[in-house]
């Protein structure tokens, strides 16, 4: 309870939480690390989500790919699309199809050093296209521009925490029917994570997100929080797995997610031997 009040304290206090975009797996924070340099990530999650104040609306299943490759001068290039389920009340059709495509490019411009008090920082800049239907919540129908700042700062050899701030130009922060609705876009974005590596294999963590208005609209707020980790089965092969919940109308009431990470060609090398 310490720490996720903690965590709740030093996200709110700047006013800015994040928005679901490219991040850690399975963690909505986004760290400042890019791919190496012609490698590829890829990710998948399949996330189900019970809404709130949504009627209609009852529940959502995003079911997100995400490639990230790795470009010369610590650059990195994401491309990440959902294809939705959101299931409504007796009486109601669902919907079912691809959300919108998102595009998007890194940069960590300064690495965390051994003995050294600066964090490592990254910055981020994303468009997503209105490639799903508007017309049955599984798009936008806008265009959205973020800007992201990623700050990590190790703790120790094990334990390190993860901030972003960000800022929605235009567009909104919605995919399928979770996330803030806005038309008017400029929405205040940011999140904080405390992850441990208990194990070389296993990771697990605790983290804050959300997004808020320039309105002050807090039925258009979103804050949630979310426990997880990654277990590595292998070389280049991980899985992940979260709970997570959260308050006001653009946050699930309570949610699941599971999902696997894979990066190329790791996958297919074997480890050393000691």
């Amino acid at each position: 309870m310490h720490v996720f009040a903690l965590l709740t304290a030093l996200v709110l206090c700047p006013m800015t939480m994040i928005p679901p975009l490219a991040a850690q797996a399975p963690f909505y924070t986004d760290d400042p690390a890019v791919i190496e340099t012609d490698k590829l990530h890829f990710e998948f999650f399949n996330e189900y989500d019970a809404l709130q104040l949504q009627y209609p609306n009852l529940r959502q299943n995003t079911a997100n790919y995400k490639v990230q490759y790795g470009l010369p001068f610590s650059l990195e290039l994401d491309v990440d699309t959902p294809l939705l389920a959101i299931y409504r009340a007796v009486g109601t059709s669902d919907s079912t199809g691809g959300g919108d495509t998102e595009v998007g490019v890194k940069w960590e411009f300064h690495k965390e050093r051994p003995g050294s008090r600066v964090p490592a920082f990254a910055a981020s800049f994303y468009v997503e296209v209105p490639t799903g239907d508007s017309k049955q919540q599984l798009g936008s129908g806008l265009t959205d521009y973020w800007l992201n700042l990623s700050i990590q700062k190790s703790l120790s050899d094990k334990s390190r925490v993860n901030w972003n701030i960000g800022y929605l130009f235009a567009g909104n922060t919605v995919t399928g029917v979770v996330g803030i609705s806005s038309n008017r876009g400029h929405v205040i974005t940011g999140g904080l994570s405390l992850l441990h590596d208990f194990t070389p294999r296993l990771t697990l963590g605790v983290e804050v997100y959300g997004g808020y208005t320039e309105n002050g609209d807090l039925g258009k707020s979103q804050l949630q929080a979310l426990g997880g980790g990654e277990y590595q089965l292998r070389n280049g092969f991980a899985l992940t797995f979260a709970i997570l919940g959260g308050k006001y109308v653009a946050s699930p009431r309570i949610g699941g997610q599971v999902g696997f990470t894979m990066d190329f060609p790791d996958l297919w090398r074997r480890p050393a031997h000691n």
